[in-house]
C-alpha cells in the first residue's frame, strides 16, 4: 500500500519507461482524467483517477504516454526535448507551447574550472521548443480520451508553421522594442521563456516568465487560425497587428501558468531566474470580456489581487502548473491543482510517485 500524505495531496503515479516522470510544467484536464507534461520530454502523459489512498485528496495513474513525434511533424528531432510549459484544453483539443527560449549549459561539480567556464558559455536552441500546437482529443473504444493527428471528424493536429530556428511569433518579436533584445538571452537569465497558456477561442494569451522589465511581467495576445496542416498568425486588427502586449503587476515575479476560470484569469508567478522566492497566485477579475472588447496594441493592467501563496523549497518544489479542477472532482468546492518542477523528498514516495497539492479557493 502506498503510503498516505496530507489531506490536500494529490497523488500522480507514473511508470518507469513514462516521458515524464518528475519535473512537471503544465496539466489540463479531460473529465477525470489527467494530461501532464514535463520541460525534459518530448511528449504528454495521461493519467486517469484512481481510488485515493487514506486521507489524499486526489489520485491519479495508470499513465500512458503520447509522444509528440506520432502527433505532429516536429521542427527538430523526435527524441529533441521540447520544453513544454503550457497546456490548455478548449473546443476539443488540447494546446500545448514550448518555451521558445534559449537554455545555458551549466557549471558542474566534477568538472574543471576551464571546462566550466566554456559550458557557461554555451548558448543553444533545441529545435522543439519553439512549439505551438493543438492536438485532437478523441475517446477510443473504451471511452478514455486519447491524443490523435487525425479525428474521425476531420480535426487534425496542427502546429505553427516554421522551422527549428524560427516561426512567425519570433519573427514578429526580433524587432520588438520590448522584447526583441532578449529573444537572444536564455530563459534562465531573464530571456525569452514562454511559460503560460490560455486559450478564448481563437485567441492565445502566451504568459512570460522573462523577460520582467522594471518589475512588470508580460502576457502576449495572439490569434491564430488554420491554414492547411498548419496554424497561422492572424492580424488581430486592422492596423495588422500580430502581437498585443499585457503588462501586469506582479511584485517583480514572471509567469509561471495561466488558467481561466469563467471570466477571471488566475496567473501563477515565481522567479524568473533560479532563486528560491515568492510564488503567489493572482487573479485579473473580468480578464476574458475586457480582453475581447480591447483594441490597444500594448495595455497596462494594474487591478490584480493575489489570492494564494504557494510554499516553495530551497532549490526544490517549484511550482509550475496550476489548472481548475472539473466538476465531478472538486466537490461542489471550486480548487485548482497544482504541480511543481524539481519535487523534494516531501513529494515523493519512490522513484516514479510525485505530489502535487489541491488548493480550495472562493
Amino acid at each position: 500500500m502506498p503510503q498516505s500524505r496530507t489531506a490536500n495531496a494529490v497523488r500522480l503515479e507514473f511508470a518507469p519507461n513514462s516521458l515524464v516522470h518528475a519535473n512537471l510544467s503544465g496539466a489540463a484536464f479531460t473529465g477525470d482524467w489527467l494530461w501532464v507534461a514535463g520541460d525534459e520530454a518530448c511528449g504528454l502523459d495521461r493519467l486517469r483517477r484512481l481510488d485515493r489512498v487514506g486521507s489524499e485528496a486526489l489520485r491519479f495513474g495508470e499513465v500512458r504516454d503520447f509522444p509528440l513525434a506520432d502527433l505532429l511533424d516536429l521542427p527538430g528531432a523526435a527524441d529533441e526535448e521540447a520544453d513544454l510549459e503550457g497546456m490548455a484544453v478548449a473546443d476539443g483539443y488540447l494546446w500545448v507551447v514550448g518555451s521558445h527560449g534559449l537554455k545555458r549549459k551549466n557549471a558542474r561539480p566534477d568538472r574543471a574550472h576551464a571546462d566550466n567556464a566554456r559550458r557557461l558559455a554555451k548558448v543553444s536552441l533545441d529545435g522543439n521548443r519553439r512549439l505551438l500546437a493543438c492536438l485532437p482529443i478523441e475517446p477510443d473504444d473504451q471511452g478514455a480520451p486519447c491524443l490523435v493527428r487525425q479525428a474521425r471528424d476531420g480535426r487534425q493536429a496542427r502546429r505553427l508553421k516554421g522551422d527549428s530556428e524560427s516561426n512567425p511569433l519570433t519573427r514578429a518579436l526580433a524587432d520588438d522594442p520590448h522584447f526583441g533584445p532578449y529573444m537572444a538571452i536564455p530563459g534562465k537569465d531573464n530571456g525569452f521563456d514562454i511559460e503560460g497558456l490560455a486559450v478564448d477561442g481563437r485567441r492565445l494569451l502566451l504568459g512570460l516568465r522573462g523577460p520582467v522589465l522594471r518589475g512588470w511581467s508580460a502576457l502576449l495576445e495572439v490569434e491564430v487560425e488554420a491554414r492547411g496542416d498548419r496554424l497561422s498568425l492572424v492580424p488581430l486588427d486592422d492596423a495588422g497587428t500580430l502581437v498585443r502586449k499585457h503588462f501586469l503587476p506582479l511584485d517583480g515575479l514572471g509567469v509561471r501558468d495561466l488558467h481561466f476560470s469563467g471570466d477571471d484569469l488566475h496567473i501563477l508567478a515565481g522567479p524568473t531566474m533560479v532563486l528560491d522566492g515568492d510564488i503567489r497566485v493572482f487573479k485579473w477579475a473580468g480578464a476574458r470580456p475586457l480582453l475581447a472588447a480591447n483594441r490597444e496594441p500594448v495595455r497596462f493592467e494594474a487591478a490584480l489581487t493575489e489570492s494564494a501563496a504557494l510554499p516553495h523549497g530551497r532549490g526544490t518544489n517549484r511550482a509550475e502548473a496550476i489548472c481548475a479542477l472539473p466538476p465531478g472532482l472538486s466537490r461542489g468546492r471550486p480548487g485548482w491543482l497544482v504541480l511543481y518542477d524539481a519535487p523534494g523528498a516531501d513529494r515523493k514516495d519512490g522513484e516514479y510517485t510525485v505530489f502535487g497539492d489541491l488548493l480550495r479557493h472562493g
